[in-house]
């Protein structure tokens, strides 16, 4: 059988998706702001997803964490935050596309890309099993994403797990070398604690689609199910000294035809589940559609 036909296709980067239809500056949390003022937005960005043909939309509650609000002074929103990105992705289901599954988002505690700024194991993992708790009744599968250290691969996918739903777990790697996680720690131990743990299926995500490569390539050598979704920004080294988004710059060289062809190579090379984070919008997600269709009715004929 034709690989192409095996293959699940994720949505893209709902963050920057937001942003793009969000008339305010960035925040520090400007996406809660979206998720708290304007659901509809989010809805809005999931639909766009599916049309495109995203069989797997996650939650918009990426920022939603406890330890991200808190020092703002929001944890109370916690649990209307979480109820809100539900409800949107539901309604959006339900609006564009009944047959899609729901993915749970658990992501790094504090903040992107900062492996350094964490809590101990166990506050760490009893605040994945708050967001787990909010999540379980909505969601069909979690994936735990954009995580930069064994520890925090270990820990989501546990919490994750303990809901007793299929798991996938992305792990981010370093920009210019994708054969270590951000943290410095070899990709494939990353892989196999999340594994350990009972992931499904472990992605390489929000990295540039190069380093992506590398990683997935070595995912792929375990034979166990693989896949990734990059983003496409040029760096996102700002990010780490506490900029915003908006000081991001956009590579131009990844449009959807481009990046298409990208993840048409890394289902070439075995991949299960393609699809896009920051800056990969539902055009990407649709070329990548429209390249899965093309090939599936050749191997048909």
């Amino acid at each position: 059988m034709d690989q192409a036909q095996n293959v699940t296709l994720l949505d893209g980067g709902m963050g920057q998706e937001l942003m793009a239809r969000w008339d305010r500056p960035a925040t520090r949390l400007w996406a809660v702001d979206v998720l708290a003022e304007r659901p509809d937005i989010v809805e809005a960005a999931h639909v766009d997803f599916l049309h495109a043909g995203a069989e797997v939309i996650t939650l918009g509650a990426y920022p939603a964490t406890p330890s991200r609000l808190a020092p703002a002074g929001r944890e109370a929103e916690f649990e209307t935050l979480q109820a809100n990105a539900l409800r949107a992705a539901g309604r959006a289901r339900d609006r564009a596309g009944p047959n899609a599954r729901i993915a749970g988002c658990l992501p790094p505690l504090p903040g992107s890309y900062r492996p350094g700024e964490r809590s101990t194991a166990d506050v760490a993992l009893e605040e994945y099993r708050r967001i787990v708790e909010a999540q379980a009744d909505g969601a069909d599968l979690f994936i735990c994403e954009t995580l930069p250290s064994v520890e925090e691969a270990r820990l989501a996918t546990r919490a994750a797990r303990e809901a007793g739903k299929p798991v996938w777990t992305a792990l981010t790697v370093d920009e210019t070398d994708g054969r270590f996680l951000r943290s410095g720690s070899p990709v494939e131990d990353g892989a196999a604690a999340a594994r350990a743990e009972g992931a499904e299926v472990v992605l390489i995500n929000c990295s540039p689609p190069e380093p992506v490569t590398t990683a997935l390539d070595i995912l792929l050598e375990s034979g166990a199910p693989a896949g990734a979704y990059a983003n496409g920004f040029a760096t996102v080294e700002p990010l780490t000294r506490g900029e915003t988004v908006d000081s991001l710059e956009t590579r131009e060289d990844l449009g959807p035809d481009e990046y298409a062809a990208i993840a048409m190579g890394w289902i070439e090379a075995g991949a299960h589940v393609v699809g896009g984070c920051c800056e990969v919008g539902p055009a990407h997600i649709a070329a990548i559609a429209s390249r899965l269709g093309e090939r599936t009715m050749r191997a048909r004929a």
